[in-house]
């Protein structure tokens, strides 16, 4: 079956634009064929610095021939139906339809549309040149005379198409004077010339051979493998970076690693503001020394081209800069090493955290009044919680923090350790803004648990109440990462916190009076503790069913019930017995509406007149007693057990009984009995919210 080569050739394009380009070049391109009526096999997406190419393989020859029938207004309808359906079908007059008469509806118009089958070349032809003119670019620019937008001046267009046994055929179309063709070119400077190609395989081997590499993982593999060789023939460790590894790659169409030095003097900074710096300013990567587990004074860069001196020139250009920039670094941490943090604290005073929210000064004192009262729920030293909130964003003003803004809370513990602070104070100066993604640890010092919870309770209290709260996928203040920062380190410390107590201060910190903000705060924890346990298996449900319990704000107790209640569920006893409530539920639901009001009130045991009623009324009267002392004891799976004791007499009940008596009194006491099976399964969770 054909294939279709297509390479879109520019100026280079943004690191950071290329992966997203290739994906959306090619979902752009298969669904305009699929639309079409043209399937195909696969189809594979390629960038480089200079080009976007796509390959898609085993492509139908073209689409087939389709006839539609579609049915229009009734014969003498109004001109304005008539000529709706006109206009919908194609057609020019009223003549080119087809009058079918039906023996019910009479006679109507009836429009049969016809398309022949086009060639696949000709519809890649068609749907090109607004593909290209409408690519979804997050910055674009127009140059010359033309009126085209692209990311960086467009120059050549590559379209060919062919089976495998066959010379390709270019596929005709022109965009803004840019006429498709065979022919490509290599390498900027090391195979500047022009050269035709046919179809993936021979136009990959041939920009290899042009000193391109096309495939950007490739790129990366080459990459990463040179660098490692280089640092092991050392004795060194390459410290791997994935983000600067996709950036880079994303610089070069053909890799070449290059190693290069700095001063040892430059070591005596920390290890991480050598890296940023290096990789901030240079785009390069350092080296480990295995033994110490420090950097070492190396540094990897790559380079685009082979250079005649071996990259000498490259490598003392990097060495020039990376030297300034260390030499800059070096002032800013001794200049920060002259003052202690706490000195800094009055700076905070005119830094801006929010305009409605005040200053980061201002959101200091809260942390501290707040770290102070969640300190003894999470077993941290009050004082020392404290003097961590304290300290916590004391950083922010010092000039390595200005330089390098993903250094806030490193810098602040570094400082602080070297000012003699205690550790676990320093250590929660870095930890408490972790965890800042799924992927990152959770603190277990509890000084940095308790400074941690103030930092992201008070986030949230803050923003929700100046109504600043996410919506769909909008999240500029990152309060879903917030809240979920605080469930992970609630469940994974195995803490015991209540959520509405530890909100309420929070709201009392920001002089908020809570009640509406604090319930629609809780629901909001609700659902990010949905979306974390459904991440593990957890079921939604019986999250909804749980929290919808009074007071269930206790994460790890919620946590608890609801993996018990799922494991009850998973049982014959807790299916049946879950069919069996959702009966009663339904019946109450028919009752309690046709008479505007619940059914309330115990059963009276005078009118428990069957064995099944009779048997029904003890069982749930002994389940609930059972289900409250196992609750009290917070055993969950006794809870369960306990509500397992309904199944048979609740299967026994709607056997033998007849709930809608013709006695109204019976029937009464009766409805009162299924609104107790309603309450005592209540105790364990609201089985209305139960998908089942």
């Amino acid at each position: 079956m054909p294939d279709l080569l297509l390479e879109l050739f520019s100026e280079e394009i943004p690191a950071r634009m290329q992966r997203r380009a290739a994906e959306d070049l090619k979902s752009l391109v298969t669904n305009a064929l699929v639309e079409a009526g043209v399937t195909y096999e696969g189809a594979k997406a390629f960038s480089t610095p200079r080009r976007l190419a796509l390959h898609i393989a085993g492509l139908t020859a073209g689409s087939k021939p389709t006839r539609e029938e579609r049915k229009g207004p009734r014969v003498g309808s109004p001109e304005k139906a008539l000529e709706g359906f006109l206009r919908g079908a194609g057609l020019a007059s009223i003549d080119e339809a087809q009058v079918v008469s039906d023996p019910k509806k009479g006679d109507f118009y009836v429009a049969v549309i016809e398309k022949p089958g086009r060639s696949t070349p000709d519809i890649v032809a068609e749907v090109m040149p607004g593909i290209v003119r409408g690519f979804p670019w997050p910055k674009s620019m127009r140059w010359g005379g033309g009126q085209l937008r692209w990311v960086r001046p467009l120059h050549s267009i590559v379209a060919t198409f062919g089976p495998e046994t066959e010379e390709p055929e270019v596929v005709p179309f022109e965009i803004d004077g840019i006429v498709s063709s065979n022919t490509t070119r290599g390498h900027r400077f090391l195979a500047p010339d022009a050269f035709e190609v046919r179809r993936l395989e021979d136009y990959a081997d041939k920009l290899e051979k042009a000193k391109v590499v096309l495939d950007a993982d490739r790129r990366k593999d080459i990459i990463v493998n040179d660098a490692r060789n280089r640092a092991m023939a050392l004795g060194l460790e390459l410290v791997e970076d994935e983000g600067l590894l996709e950036e880079v790659a994303g610089l070069v169409e053909w890799p070449v690693v290059l190693v290069g030095s700095f001063d040892e003097a430059f070591l005596e900074l920390p290890d991480e503001v050598i890296r940023l710096t290096i990789r901030a300013n240079q785009k390069c990567f350092v080296m480990r020394d295995p033994a110490t587990g420090r950097l070492s004074n190396r540094f990897v860069a790559v380079s685009n081209i082979v250079a005649s001196d071996g990259g000498a020139t490259i490598i003392a250009g990097n060495e020039k800069v990376i030297r300034a920039r260390l030499s800059d670094a070096r002032f800013f941490w001794e200049t920060d090493l002259k003052a202690p943090l706490e000195s800094r604290l009055p700076k905070l005073d005119s830094v801006v955290f929010h305009e409605k929210l005040g200053t980061q000064g201002a959101r200091v004192n809260r942390l501290e009044a707040l770290a102070r009262e969640i300190a003894p729920l999470v077993g941290a030293d009050v004082e020392k919680a404290a003097r961590a909130a304290r300290l916590a964003k004391a950083d922010l003003p010092t000039q390595m923090v200005y330089e390098f803004p993903e250094l806030q809370g490193q810098m602040g513990r570094t400082y602080a350790e070297l000012q003699g602070e205690d550790a676990s104070v320093a250590r929660a100066i870095e930890e408490h803004y972790k965890p800042q993604g799924p992927s990152d640890e959770v603190p277990t010092d509890p000084v940095s648990v308790a400074v941690a919870l103030a930092d992201k309770l008070d986030l949230l209290t803050g923003f929700w109440a100046i109504d600043e709260k996410p919506t769909g996928s909008k999240d500029p203040f990152a309060l879903r990462r917030a809240a979920l920062g605080v469930i992970r380190i609630v469940l994974e410390n195995g803490l015991r916190l209540r959520l509405s107590a530890s909100l309420a201060s929070a709201n009392a910190a920001m002089r908020e009076t809570g009640g509406e903000l604090r319930q629609d705060l809780l629901s909001f924890f609700a659902d990010r503790l949905k979306v974390h346990l459904r991440e593990q298996g957890a079921r939604h449900d019986l999250i909804d069913a749980v929290f919808a319990l009074e007071g269930q704000d206790d994460l790890l107790m919620v946590v608890r019930r609801v993996e018990a209640l799922g494991a009850f569920l998973a049982t014959e006893d807790g299916a049946n017995l879950l069919a069996g409530t959702k009966r009663a539920a339904n019946i109450l639901r028919a009752e309690e509406k046709k008479d505007g009001a619940a059914i309330s009130g115990a059963p009276h045991a005078d009118h428990l007149a069957e064995p099944a009623e009779i048997a029904l009324a003890a069982a749930i009267d002994t389940a609930r007693s059972q289900i409250r002392d196992a609750l009290s004891r917070e055993d969950f799976a006794g809870a369960m057990t306990a509500l397992a004791g309904l199944r048979a007499p609740v299967d026994k009940f709607f056997d033998d009984i007849l709930v809608n008596a013709e006695d109204a009194d019976l029937r009464l006491n009766r409805l009162r009995l299924l609104a107790e099976i309603r309450e005592a399964t209540r105790e364990v969770a609201d089985f209305s919210k139960i998908a089942g």
